[in-house]
């Protein structure tokens, strides 16, 4: 293919891949399949690849990401980004109308449309070409978020059609799909359930809300993760000089035939009586929507009128924003459930008679712990009142203590472990109940087990939940040392349910390849109470093997970056016990890795030995978490916080100004980032 040739061809492939976009992104209209959509895709980034110089800023390609952005550049606002004022009732929205009608008289328009709950975003546009796109920060200053924005296929990066300004601004929403939402915290759920992890401690980390995963989303540094994300983007705000029209709703109107997605559900009223069926019709409707909305922005449709009735110091009152209660429902409290953890924390889960609320079914409702039960002042069988309110797992907000039978007693926490009996425990400065019997409690001993071999830790794929069940059930282990014995108990494996002689084979063969695992993931995998992976691998580098950690006390531990009295405790008890002492020692027979392989301790240094050493800010060479692992690796001690005891800072861009300062009354040093690479090179 010559040049001329492949440029052609780039122009036709961009042209048409712009379109489709359009169509399945804005108008929700494919007119191919995906398959289709991807061959093109995938012809354009190979003649990109092979011509660099047809490779077009606003190439469709793009939006598949590969920019990664150390830090996010701050960028003052042309027009500053004010918040709106609230209301929550018919009242407020009179009051508003009649403020307007004193200003500009009875002949205006009000436009209605959907608040939509996710991030705030201006675009600039230039000669039709998005230039920048800018969080709203502080209202006067917000993040160049650019390179993320761009791989949102909604936004488009090059307008259609004409008669757009040379220069303007858009403003909108970006927003996570609900089904997007729910399936990365199904695929969170899904890792965490294999690692052994309890409903407790999944729900500590999903995400909460559409709205928040959005706002995370957008702020990554690796725009291929955003992209992979899916967001998408409404606009209901345009700005600039010469715009077409002089009034809101018809602008908004013209910026659809240039390419923006817009509200399907705007729309125009005359009268407050209008306006209020209007928000009363969404009240409903809404839980309908593939969106999280969260009320309905009214605003007056004439630009001339809004400057008319200007602004407060934070908002304009031309706008108000009409906020829809949290979705909430009352049923009825049929029981209380209780779990129990791979590390024996207790998680009580109320189970409710089903209620239909914010578009789906809700049978069941996290507690959390006693305090919260008490809190609530639960009686058994009391009516509740469940809300959604954005979050994913819905909550008790409180008990209709009106519709309370007579005599119902109150809800008693447990005071044994329901899986194994067992007195329960519960920690000075703790929320959560523990089964403090864990070598025999059923799910704690079946927890760590699946802990132990999941991805992140001994890898072992063809030792599934479902096996470690069936190999439990029928006596064959009972703790993470019996696995590696199983090759002596072939034939008996092969006489259970779905065990051939092929995944007898292939369960074996894994249970051996995991032997080469290191150190840091052989650590994790033993199931130390708060010992997650950053954790030991911190622990692993610092002590160096196994032994060395065993005969660690309280100080020593402490010594270690990001390590507190709650960790240190935590090993030292783990350690102490002769039973888990026993296990490591048979593992040590099967040839577990136990100490730092030759490789990584070659890349270790004592250039850094006995100092502390205090990371503040963003750096182009290194990710926070990769400085203070070189700091690890060269034998010192990375933490938070100044102190007298801080041997240096390193300090990047946007260090913190209290750090700083308190840097400064110490007299403690601070380095670039060019001086620490110097330092350890």
């Amino acid at each position: 293919m010559t040049k001329e040739q492949a440029k052609k061809r780039i122009e036709k492939l961009t042209q048409e891949i712009d379109e489709h976009n359009y169509k399945y992104y804005v108008l929700d209209n494919p007119s191919i399949s995906d398959f289709e959509f991807d061959k093109m895709l995938d012809e354009l980034i190979r003649l990109e690849i092979e011509f660099p110089e047809f490779l077009s800023p606003q190439s469709p390609s793009q939006r598949v990401g590969g920019t990664v952005t150390k830090t996010f550049k701050t960028v003052y606002h042309k027009y500053p980004m004010l918040s709106l004022s609230n209301t929550y009732n018919e009242e407020e929205l009179r009051d508003f109308d009649e403020r307007v009608r004193k200003t500009v008289g009875d002949n205006f328009e009000y436009e209605c449309e959907l608040k939509y709950d996710g991030v705030s975003i201006s675009l600039t546009y230039v000669d039709g070409i998005l230039t920048q796109a800018v969080t709203r920060g502080d209202g006067e200053k917000g993040d160049d978020v650019t390179a993320n924005v761009k791989t949102i296929r909604s936004i488009p990066l090059q307008l259609q059609g004409k008669g757009y300004p040379k220069e303007f601004e858009m403003r909108g929403e970006i927003l996570m799909l609900k089904k997007g939402f729910e399936k990365i915290n199904k695929d969170i759920t899904a890792q965490m359930t294999e690692d052994g992890f309890n409903e407790e401690e999944i729900f500590q980390k999903i995400l909460k809300n559409p709205r928040n995963a959005a706002s995370g989303t957008l702020k990554m540094q690796d725009s291929k993760v955003v992209a992979s994300r899916k967001l998408d983007c409404i606009l209901y705000f345009m700005l600039g000089e010469k715009l077409p029209h002089q009034s809101h709703y018809e602008n908004m109107l013209e910026a659809k035939k240039w390419g923006f997605k817009i509200s399907p559900y705007m729309e125009k009223f005359k009268t407050l009586d209008e306006v209020m069926k209007y928000l009363n019709r969404w009240d409903k409707e809404r839980h309908k929507l593939d969106y999280e909305t969260d009320g309905v922005v009214i605003k007056i449709n004439s630009y001339e009128q809004q400057k008319k009735l200007g602004f407060t110091a934070k908002s304009p009152r031309w706008a108000i924003a009409y906020k829809f209660k949290a979705a909430s429902a009352s049923t009825i409290l049929e029981s209380i459930s209780y779990q129990v953890g791979r590390t024996g924390a207790i998680t009580p889960v109320a189970n409710l008679k089903p209620v239909f609320l914010a578009g789906t079914t809700v049978k069941r409702a996290s507690l959390h712990n006693a305090d919260i039960i008490e809190k609530l002042d639960l009686h058994e069988s009391d009516t509740v009142f469940v809300e959604k309110g954005g979050e994913i797992i819905p909550k008790i907000t409180a008990v209709d203590i009106s519709k309370r039978k007579k005599g119902a007693k109150p809800v008693k926490y447990i005071s044994k472990c329901p899986e194994c009996g067992t007195e329960l425990v519960r920690h000075e400065d703790e929320a959560v109940h523990y089964c403090p019997n864990e070598n025999g409690c059923p799910p704690q001993i079946k927890g760590r087990m699946i802990h132990f071999t999941s991805r992140r830790a001994m890898d072992i794929d063809s030792l599934g939940e479902e096996t470690i069940e069936l190999l439990y059930e029928k006596k064959l282990i009972s703790n993470i040392a019996d696995i590696y014995e199983l090759k002596n108990k072939k034939d008996e494996i092969l006489s259970l349910d779905r065990m051939g002689e092929k995944s007898v084979e292939n369960l074996l063969n894994g249970i051996e390849e995991s032997k080469k695992i290191p150190f840091e993931r052989v650590l994790y995998a033993l199931g130390i109470p708060h010992i997650g992976e950053t954790t030991a691998k911190k622990l692993a580098y610092f002590f160096r093997d196994i032994s060395a950690l065993m005969k660690a006390d309280e100080l020593q531990l402490l010594e270690v970056g990001d390590i507190g009295g709650i960790i240190a405790k935590s090993v030292i008890e783990y350690f102490n016990d002769k039973k888990n002492i026993e296990i490591i020692e048979r593992l040590r027979k099967h040839k577990l890795n136990f100490a730092l392989s030759k490789d990584a301790l070659a890349s270790r240094t004592e250039k850094l030995k006995g100092m502390t050493i205090v990371v503040s800010g963003s750096f182009e060479k290194f990710s926070r978490d990769g400085i203070k692992e070189a700091i690890e690796k060269n034998g010192g001690k990375a933490t938070g916080s100044v102190s007298g005891s801080t041997s240096f800072i390193v300090a990047g861009e946007g260090m913190g100004p209290e750090k700083k300062k308190k840097a400064e009354k110490l007299g403690v040093k601070i380095i670039s980032e060019e001086d620490f690479i110097f330092m350890i090179s």
